[in-house]
């Protein structure tokens, strides 16, 4: 990987060889992307005959995630959800950003599975893998034409993101919310609007992030907050000022999220570190690796969450401590499938 300057507007800087694809075009040495044309984003179309997702982590308290889209242009450097593209024949690094995948029969998709005879009530995950609220969702209104047929459903529904959008869907929310259907976690990684920029350059301010809290919890729907992830060495100082800033928006409860490098995320995010935190590097690296058992990445289930170590407990302490003195409960209230229905069949009764 080059130490170049990325293109404005986005968080790689350049396209680390595809995992799948043993042909790999290699830059000439004195090549400078700096120098190249912001690249533009591009759409396409994913013609996926589901759009409900399974999954059976144990690290993972949900089983069914709904992700309308693949790729994000927030660019975040860090994103574990980066090397999914791979699968695509696209980069983990530029072409997660530019090259976004639309779901465009998304709603259409999930009626014909909440229809189903086979589908057991449960909550749904939105957001599981890539941001359901990207800047694309202004114009598509994908995520929440989904969310009007979980309403029309009563089906619940738990949303992460870390786009202010998500308060624009509130009436939708605050709808479901009234069964006892409906939770939104906000990721703030940060206070720091420059560290958030360079972070996460085509994401919502941290000030945006927490006032869409703060309106979504006015509506009536809970609301939580992710500090994901932590980044030993150059966020973790934060922990108490963003849990205060979150109990101040009205956020129920709060968790966190150790960083863990899959993959090519490794270059991605050592690469991110040359350019913008070149002295920090190797304290940050070292760190997670303290956290990893030696490595960057951790798979083992109960580990790779939180990590393990004397850093690591440190920190679940001092998380513990400042989730305490902000009043912030430990986990959301349970979500209820208990008013779910089917639009269009009939209500057995008692004579049935």
């Amino acid at each position: 990987m080059h130490n170049g300057k990325p293109p404005k507007g986005r968080g790689a800087a350049d396209n680390p060889a595809n995992r799948f694809i043993p042909l790999y075009r290699e830059p000439f040495s004195e090549y400078d992307p700096s120098e190249d044309p912001a690249p533009q984003t591009l759409f396409f179309r994913d013609a996926s005959k589901t759009v409900l997702t399974a999954n059976d982590s144990p690290d993972i308290p949900l089983r069914y995630h709904l992700n309308p889209y693949r790729g994000c242009e927030h660019g975040c450097s860090y994103c574990y959800a980066r090397p999914t593209h791979e699968y695509l024949s696209f980069s983990s690094g530029l072409d997660f950003e530019t090259r976004i995948l639309i779901k465009e029969d998304a709603p259409e998709r999930l009626r014909e599975q909440l229809m189903s005879r086979k589908w057991e009530p449960q909550t749904i995950g939105i957001s599981g893998v890539t941001d359901a609220y990207q800047p694309i969702e202004r114009r598509t209104r994908l995520t929440r034409r989904c969310l009007e047929v979980l309403a029309e459903f009563r089906n619940p529904v738990a949303v992460i993101t870390k786009s202010a959008l998500v308060a624009r869907d509130g009436d939708v929310l605050a709808g479901l919310a009234a069964h006892r259907a409906a939770a939104v976690f906000l990721s703030v990684t940060t206070l720091d609007p420059a560290l958030a920029r360079t972070m996460e350059p085509r994401a919502a301010t941290p000030t945006a992030r927490l006032r869409a809290v703060r309106e979504l919890t006015d509506a009536g729907v809970p609301c939580g907050v992710m500090f994901a992830p932590v980044i030993p060495g150059l966020n973790d100082h934060e922990v108490a000022d963003v849990l205060r800033a979150a109990a101040d928006a009205g956020a129920l409860t709060a968790g966190y999220v150790v960083l863990r490098l899959p993959y090519a995320n490794k270059e991605i995010f050592s690469d991110w570190l040359d350019r913008h935190y070149a002295e920090k590097k190797e304290k940050i690296l070292g760190r997670i690796r303290d956290t990893r058992s030696g490595k960057l990445n951790e798979t083992r289930f109960g580990h790779r969450m939180t990590g393990e170590g004397e850093w690591a407990e440190m920190f679940r302490k001092l998380f513990r401590t400042a989730r305490q003195k902000f009043n912030l409960v430990d986990r959301m209230p349970p979500l209820s499938a208990g008013s779910f229905r089917r639009p269009g069949t009939r209500q057995p009764s008692l004579f049935d």
